[in-house]
């Protein structure tokens, strides 16, 4: 009668906040699994992209928190995301089918188109790199400039083994704790948190990939190799970040004016690449990229 003892229901960020400060994981994985199943089943596949994504990441980092969310949630979860990779107007797949369908024209200059899209990650990572155990994500300005001198002169020995040590660390990101938890503020904005990379197939994981496959060019171009290794094109979308939108609100990411401002970048680059591609002006769109704040505006 007079509501003693009643408890008003968390929202579903508080519950999450309430199990990231446990640091409960199987508990954070089956939260996430139940906000994508429900934005799912309401239709709203923005939503389940990220939550479901979400919920893969943490069970599928950590053998113990996968046996804890037990064998049912993790399949149906598996089910749930192939049938989003087949929703051809879902924003996250249609977005990549245009750049893998361009990247046909680029060959063997996809690698350049992905390498500027990574330079506008730069000032993200030196924010994000101030995390602990986040150091990495700073150095993706020298990744990128040594990157692109590679394309002209070959690295030394100690510069492709401090690259190969990014790379190995960016794989890392992923299965560390910070990865769930951490978040920078953005100014006049929602914070940005880590676990936002994790759209488009894990930003850090593409890197990792992307760096990854320059590094074995080099080894194969050191070799003579006749037979080089293929670029992947899903490098492209690494600067877009469309779980920070949906997560912040956005209803419809292509009238979010930042990833409009990309996809613009993006396309311009792919023109740049196709028709005009030279090093000199490729250095300085990569110098101008480095300094560019992709969350503002």
């Amino acid at each position: 009668m007079f509501g003693f003892g009643k408890k008003e229901a968390k929202t579903p960020e508080e519950r999450l906040a309430e199990l990231e400060k446990k640091q409960d994981w199987a508990g954070l994985a089956k939260a996430y699994y139940e906000l994508g199943v429900s934005a799912m089943d309401g239709g709203d596949l923005n939503h389940a992209q990220l939550w479901l994504h979400r919920a893969d990441t943490i069970y599928s980092a950590d053998d113990t928190t996968y046996e804890k969310v037990g064998d049912k949630l993790t399949d149906d979860c598996s089910d749930r995301i192939g049938t989003l990779e087949d929703e051809e107007e879902l924003f996250y797949n249609a977005v990549l089918a245009e750049i893998e369908e361009k990247s046909e024209d680029l060959l063997p200059r996809l690698r350049a188109w992905g390498l500027l899209s990574m330079a506008r990650l730069v000032k993200l990572g030196e924010q994000l790199s101030k995390l602990p155990g986040c150091e990495v994500l700073g150095e993706l300005g020298w990744a990128v400039d040594m990157m692109a001198r590679c394309f002209q002169a070959p690295p030394s020995q100690e510069e492709y083994q401090h690259l190969m040590d990014v790379c190995n660390a960016l794989y890392e990101l992923n299965g560390k704790k910070i990865y769930y938890t951490g978040q920078i503020e953005v100014p006049g904005k929602a914070p940005f948190q880590l676990f936002d990379l994790n759209g488009m197939f894990g930003v850090e994981q593409e890197l990792n990939g992307y760096i990854d496959s320059h590094l074995r060019l080099v080894a194969a171009l050191s070799q003579g190799a006749e037979e080089l290794p293929n670029a992947e094109s899903s490098i492209v979308a690494c600067a877009l970040l469309p779980d920070y939108y949906v997560r912040t609100g956005a209803d419809r990411l292509e009238e979010v004016p930042q990833i409009k401002a990309e996809l613009a970048r993006i396309w311009s680059d792919y023109e740049f690449v196709r028709d005009r591609f030279t090093w000199e002006e490729a250095a300085e769109k990569i110098a101008a990229y480095k300094q560019l704040d992709i969350l503002a505006g």
